[in-house]
Formats: C-alpha cells, structure tokens, sequence
C-alpha cells in the first residue's frame, strides 16, 4: 500500500474496518496479522482489503499500527470467505473474522524446545559413576539419530528420572541445546493392504478424482449406511497428496468431533499417522501449534468439526464434509451460520472440489443433485456382503407395553432371542436423563426451571433435577418442596436412564450399558464403544451420541422406544429430520454378517416417515417431503429467516416489537414474493430469564432475503438489554 493509510478489521462486531497509519518505511500488505492501539489498550487486527467508503478521519489524525506480527498474511480467498459469511448471514465481518483468530499463540513463532546430545568430549572424568540409569541415558542417546534427543523424549526412552539427566549434565557427558520444534504432520500415505474397494467404490473414486483438476465442484457420495463412503473419500484424499502437481491441503469437516474415535483410529490404519485435529476440546497449545501448521501449509490434512471451516488454509485443493445432513453444523450462537453451505462457498472461492456424504443427504443436497448443480455418486449396498436390516414397526396401540413399562412385548422377545444367540442390541431413545416431568401426586406440584419456560428433567444417576437448555441443576428430593409430602414424587415419561433400568429388570443376566452426553466424557465414550467392539456388552441403551457413525459388527437388533419422538411441533424440518434420525439409527444393525432387524415402537405407524423406513423407499420419501415443501414454498425452494429478540423484560420486549412491525419496510417493490409472520412467542417462551419472540421472513423462489431485511433493521437500536439476531435459513424453530 502506497498510501500510510491501512484498513484494518478487528475480530469485534464493528461494521467494518478502522482506519490506522502504517508505521513509516513499513508495507504492510493485505492479510497481515497486525496489533494495533483500541481506546486504552491494544487489539488484534488484519489489514484488510480496501473499500469504497469514505475515508472521514484526517490522515494526521490516524492511529499508528503498533507491531506486525511475523504469522503469515491471511490468503486472498479467506478474506473473500469471511466477507462473504458477513454479508450472507448479515454478521459483522469482525465477528466472522474472531473466528479465524481463536489460537492467539499461533500467531507467533513457536517456543525453543530443550533438546540434549553427547557431548563433545565423552571421557569420564575423575570420581564418575556409571550407574545403570546414566548408562542407559548414554547408550538411548548414542542410538539417536545425531546422538540428539527432546530431553522429555530421552528419559522417557531410558527409564529414568530427569534429576539423572541432570546430573550427565553436570560432568560434561550431555550437554543440553535449543532446537525450533519440528513438523508434527507428516503427510499420510494410505496403506492400500488394509483395505479394498468394490467396483462402486472404485467408481466413485475414480470420478472424484477426474473432478479434481477442474477447480470447483461438488459432489454427493450417496451411499446406504456401511457402504464404505468413508473408504471412498480416503482413495480419494490418497491420491490428492500423492500428486506432486497438488500441493495445497485437505479440510475433511465431521460432525459432532468428540464422538469419532472410530474414525480416527481407522485413519491412523489406513494412512499410518494422525491428520491434524482441530476442535473445541483442543488445550490451546494444540491449538496454536495447529494453527500455525495450517497457515504455514505443514498440516496437509486437517479435520475438524465446523469452526475447521475458518481457520487460515495456506491453499485449499479438497474440502470433504461428512455425514453433511448432521445438524450440529449449524451454528445457533455469536455468528448464525449454515457450515455445510458456507463449506460450498468456500470451495467456490478457493477454487477446490467438495465432496459431500451422507446416507440420508439433507432436502437441499438431494434436490441440487436433482437439478444437476451436484454430482451424484451412488453406493447402493453395504460393503463387504453385509445387507441392510429388515424394519418393521410395533404399533404401541395394540402391542401395549406393560404399565409402568415403556418396552412392548414383541420388543422384548426380539431382544431375548439376540441375547440367546450371543449377539447384541441398541436401545434407542433420543432424550437423556430419567424422565422429563417430576411432579408431586399429593398437591400437583410440577418441577419447573426458575429460569426457562421448562420442566425439569429427573436424572436419577446424578440424583439431580436439570434442565436441558440453561444448565440449571437442583438435588432431587424425596419430599415435596411445596407441600413436604414424603415420597410423593413420580417421574413421568421415559428418559434413556429409565430404559436402561427396565432393561436391567427385564433381562438381568445380560451385560447393560447405558450411554448418554450427561453420563460420558470423552474418555467414557471411548472406553464403552471399546467394551462394545470387544463383546463385553450385551445391551447398549443410548441416545443419539451412540446412534450415528459406529460400526459394532455384533449388533444386530435396534429398538427404537419412541419413533414419534420428534415428529410433531412446529418445526417444518420435523419429518426430515426424524426420517434422518431413524435411518441413521437403523443403519447400526447389521453391519457384519449376520443380518440386522430394526424395530420402530409408534403410535403414528400410518406416518409417512414411518412408512417410508419399513418399506426402505427413501426416493420416495424424499420426493413428497420436496413436493410438499415446494407447495408451501419452503426452503429448499423457498427461503425462510428468522429475527430473534429475547429480554428479561417481557414489556419492554413486546413494545419493541410492535415497534418493529411499524417500521417494516411497505412499498410493493420491498414486499414482493416476501411474507412476513409474526411476532410470536417462541415455543419455549423463556429461557436464562429472558422472553423470546421472533419474526420469521419468508422469500419466494429466487428470492434474496437480507436486502429487505438490511433496510427493515437499518438504524435500529435495541434499548436496555434487549437481544436481536439474525437467523439466515434457519434449522431450529424452538
């Protein structure tokens, strides 16, 4: 830049870039990574790329840059990226830009690390003692190459203690070095002998593969569940980084990332080392050092859940989205973004391939391959001779469970016959705890968050009363806190922990597991499905963080307690989504050699979603769910936003959004093909204390929502602790 005058964009919600004055004789170019004076105190900063808004603040008048940081410049293509999510989803670009900057660390070179080798002159002096631990030290480093090692690396190689270490140290046999850090990501090459692809697979690689040279594209690898989608992308990714020609890097983005120790450990077989891990788990010096791997291009692979999408790609030549239908890429909080879309937007900016996998793809992928805008490569079978399970359904009108129990009859035989055939079974039910209604039988009264408009679920195995959307928690009592009746407290409705005690009553010689995200951390996740894989467990009650992406080959039988679960309300992705729920689930049985059998307990067994799984027609399922939404013209045709306001005053919350309503742009030429809805109150009115109402914005096809809405909220200011955010294609409606 000619011009002392640099734009930089700090990770805050402002509009847009401040103006500051690079430091005289210093170019700074477009991306760099600068520290820059902010009121009384310093703040990151990018310098960004110049607009056509006028500069207002006099040149003499503009703040210097106070230190450009030594990290490599932003690219070109993430800068358009975080411009692009701003204006799409109507976010302040600084906020978008936070996210890209979330490893502080990682902007500066890494730390020295204490190395030690042989020293130079190895005689002994006079009064040395070889000790079996020193000679051990002495003999790991002399086998090293360089006769050099990390010195937590050669104590840990001998056995021994550092004090010992310490003590080489002094009589002049090691002597200790400063080394810079070396690369932790070498770049995987698959090792073809684990596994084989069939004639499909095999196609479907070589077609993702021929896309690669041509810039961007996507694809859809449509397969049933265990068809070996991921084999697919892993041939693919191989020959990617075995290109000499291809030397950018590969974003491989996976919902929910605590859960996926079985793909990573099947990463790790294929392609012998680890790909770079990027998740919210991280310790921030993993995070740092990953970071800056990325932006310097060492992290040839990295995967990631959805915040992966941002960090600083080098050069991006593939991005892979898995299971893309999953929900958790949707970011519900701070920046309110769709990360499989943004992934396609990405790419298109990049100028890279993305390929797309899911056995249930979302309405929008299908209807784009329908359309042609997305290829489609078609897995119609399990790989390796498994086939799909046989589903059926238990109608809960007739096959009644008994009172008090929440597994019907013919559910519990099928589980008895699995067990006597040594095999295993998954009980499903989508909602955690014991039960979600505690109430007292002697005066009525009903458990309630003091927080949120929600009853409090009881879960019995922490002895805790919680509420599942503000995290408040109360001990469970014996006696009533309205009327000290003792043991006048009865649980209502079934959680996965009353399951899983019908389970033990019903079948108490078998080996039960009850899984859930209240009662496991990582390592207790990891730990089950090891005990589940080794045959330990006969019996797995679980919710949803054990229904999507295992592969158990012994599990033959699932159960799904109550298939209606999230079928109803008014969420108009209600059947899509339990479509995607159930088939996921169902996709866990049989997936070895003997086949599987789903059984689906409902009290709608006339439902399209549940007719759709028993007779395994997913097309057509897909094809009326589309016919219907285009009627009504939703998304994928139509576009939907919502406005979302929240206060803890619901006055002062109501008076603004009638003032709202009034200023909502009126002319024809702003309305057309837009309807307006509301204000309404949200489905759960209240939660952390604050009242909910929301506008939701509906466009006709073709239609581009955030103008109408940009002029509606333009100079709008939200008085005392009043909320409003923008939710662009929205997936949840609670």
């Amino acid at each position: 830049m000619n011009d002392t005058r640099v734009p930089i964009l700090l990770p805050l919600p402002f509009p847009g870039p401040f103006d500051y004055a690079a430091p005289e004789g210093t170019f700074v170019e477009p991306g760099t990574v600068v520290r820059v004076p902010l009121g009384p105190r310093t703040a990151l900063g990018v310098v960004w790329d110049a607009s056509d808004s006028a500069n207002t603040v006099d040149a003499s008048k503009l703040k210097p840059i106070n230190q450009v940081l030594p990290t490599r410049p932003l690219p070109e293509f993430h800068r358009k990226f975080i411009d692009w999510v701003a204006r799409y989803n109507l976010s302040a670009p600084g906020a978008v830009l936070r996210m890209s900057l979330t490893a502080p660390d990682g902007l500066l070179p890494p730390a020295s690390e204490r190395w030690v080798r042989l020293g130079s002159d190895q005689t002994p002096s006079k009064g040395y003692r070889a000790t079996p631990a020193r000679t051990k030290i002495l003999e790991a480093l002399r086998a090293a190459p360089e006769h050099a090692m990390h010195r937590k690396a050669v104590v840990e190689a001998a056995g021994t203690s550092t004090s010992v270490l310490d003590g080489l140290v002094k009589t002049g046999l090691v002597e200790t070095f400063e080394r810079k850090p070396k690369g932790r990501w070498p770049v995987p090459r698959l090792r073809r002998e684990t596994f084989s692809l069939n004639d499909k697979q095999q196609d479907a690689a070589d077609q993702l593969v021929e896309s690669l040279p041509d810039g961007f594209s996507v694809s859809l690898i449509d397969g049933v569940t265990g068809s070996g989608k991921t084999e697919v992308y892993f041939d693919v990714i191989d020959r990617l980084l075995g290109d000499p020609k291809q030397t950018g890097q590969v974003l491989v983005m996976l919902p929910e990332i605590a859960l996926t120790g079985q793909w990573l450990s099947r990463f790790k077989q294929r392609f012998g080392c680890a790909p770079a891990l990027w998740h919210s788990d991280l310790t921030p010096k993993m995070r740092a050092d990953t970071w800056r791997a990325v932006s310097d291009g060492e992290a040839r692979i990295v995967v990631g859940a959805r915040s992966a999408l941002f960090l600083p790609f080098r050069e991006l030549d593939l991005i892979v989205l898995d299971e893309e239908h999953d929900g958790s890429f949707k970011q519900d909080e701070g920046v309110v973004y769709q990360a499989r879309d943004m992934a396609v937007v990405r790419a298109h900016i990049a100028q890279c391939p993305i390929v797309l996998a899911s056995a249930t793809p979302s309405l929008e992928t299908v209807l784009n391959t329908v359309e042609g805008r997305y290829k489609r490569m078609i897995l119609p079978s399990r790989h390796g001779g498994a086939v799909m399970p046989d589903v059926s359904l238990i109608n809960l009108r007739e096959d009644k469970p008994e009172r008090g129990s929440w597994l019907s009859p013919t559910l519990i035989a099928a589980v008895e016959r699995r067990l006597e055939a040594g095999q295993q079974s998954l009980l499903f039910l989508n909602r955690r705890g014991y039960a979600p209604l505690t109430l007292c039988n002697a005066c009525g009264h009903r458990y309630k968050c003091p927080s949120c408009e929600a009853w409090l679920t009881e879960h019995r195995l922490a002895k805790r009363l919680m509420c599942h959307h503000c995290g408040f928690q109360t001990k469970a009592s014996s006696s009533c806190t309205v009327c000290g009746e003792e043991e006048s407290l009865v649980a209502c409705g079934p959680g996965v922990e009353r399951v899983g005690e019908e389970a033990v009553r019903r079948f108490p010689h078998a080996r039960i597991a009850i899984g859930s995200s209240d009662t496991m951390q990582r390592t207790s996740v990891r730990e089950m499905i090891e005990a589940v894989e080794r045959g330990d467990v006969d019996i797995l009650v679980g919710t949803q963080i054990l229904a999507k992406g295992y592969h158990f080959p012994n599990l033959t039988l699932v159960g799904v307690v109550d298939a209606d679960l999230s079928l109803y309300g008014g969420d108009v992705r209600a059947g899509e989504k339990t479509f995607q729920l159930l088939h996921q689930v169902s996709g866990r049985a049989g997936r070895g050699d003997v086949r599987g059998e789903v059984m689906l307990q409902t009290h709608e067994p006339d439902h399209p979603v549940m007719q759709a799984l028993i007779s395994d027609d997913r097309d057509a399922f897909y094809e009326t769910e589309l016919a219907q939404r285009e009627m009504m013209a939703l998304p994928p045709y139509g576009r939907l936003a919502a406005i979302v306001l929240s206060d803890p005053e619901e006055d002062r919350l109501d008076n603004f959004c009638r003032e709202l309503v009034q200023k909502q742009p009126r002319e024809d030429a702003d309305l057309e093909g837009i309807k307006v809805f509301g204000p309404a109150a949200a489905p759960i009115s209240v939660i952390r204390g604050r009242h909910r109402r929301r506008f939701l914005v509906r466009g006709a096809p073709g239609v581009r929502l955030q103008p109408f809405i940009s002029k509606w909220l333009r100079g709008i200011k939200t008085p005392g602790a009043l909320r409003l955010s923008v939710d662009i294609d929205p997936y949840s409606f609670l």
